[in-house]
C-alpha cells in the first residue's frame, strides 16, 4: 500500500484484548500508517506494538467516557480519518452510548468505512482499493427516491 491512511481505532473495556491481539496480528501494515486511538486503547495499542519492535505515528485523544469518541467523531467530520475499526463491547451497557451513537453515525454520514469486528477490519486493510487512483468513493445520496424519475 502507497498511501498512509489515518486509521482509527476504538474498543471497549471488554474488547481491549482482542483490539491489542488485531493489532499485533496486523503489525506489519499498521507500521506504515498513522494510528489515532481514545486514550486507554492508544496506550494498549503502543505498548503492543512497540514491544513487536514497530513503532508507528499514534495519537492518542481522552478515554471514550471522557470525550475520545466525539473527538474522533469530529475528525470524521473534518475528512481526518480514513477509516474505523471500533470493537464495541455489545454484551454491557456503556455510559457513554449517545457518544458511540454518535461516531458511528458520523462514519456513515461521511462515507468513512467502520469496522465493527475483526473480520471486516481485516477485509477492509486488504481492500486494493485503498491504492487504486481511479476508484473515487461516491458521496451518498441523502435525497428521496423516485421511482418515475430516470437517474
Amino acid at each position: 500500500m502507497r498511501k498512509k491512511l489515518t486509521i482509527a481505532l476504538v474498543a471497549h473495556d471488554h474488547r481491549k484484548a482482542d483490539m491489542v491481539d488485531w493489532v499485533i496480528y496486523n503489525s506489519d501494515f499498521l507500521a506504515e500508517h498513522h494510528l489515532v486511538c481514545t486514550g486507554t486503547t492508544g496506550k494498549l495499542v503502543r505498548e503492543a506494538l512497540n514491544r513487536e519492535g514497530v513503532f508507528p505515528e499514534i495519537t492518542c485523544m481522552n478515554s471514550g467516557p471522557m470525550g475520545g469518541d466525539a473527538e474522533i467523531a469530529a475528525m470524521v467530520v473534518r475528512k481526518e480519518i480514513d477509516m474505523a475499526v471500533f470493537l464495541i463491547d455489545d454484551l454491557n451497557a456503556q455510559p457513554h452510548e449517545a457518544d458511540i451513537m454518535m461516531l458511528l453515525r458520523q462514519c456513515r454520514i461521511h462515507n468513512v468505512p467502520i469496522a465493527c469486528n475483526r473480520y471486516s477490519a481485516d477485509l477492509m486493510i486488504t481492500s486494493t482499493l485503498w491504492d487504486d487512483e481511479t476508484y473515487k468513493p461516491m458521496e451518498p445520496l441523502y435525497r428521496k427516491f423516485d421511482r418515475n424519475k430516470p437517474e
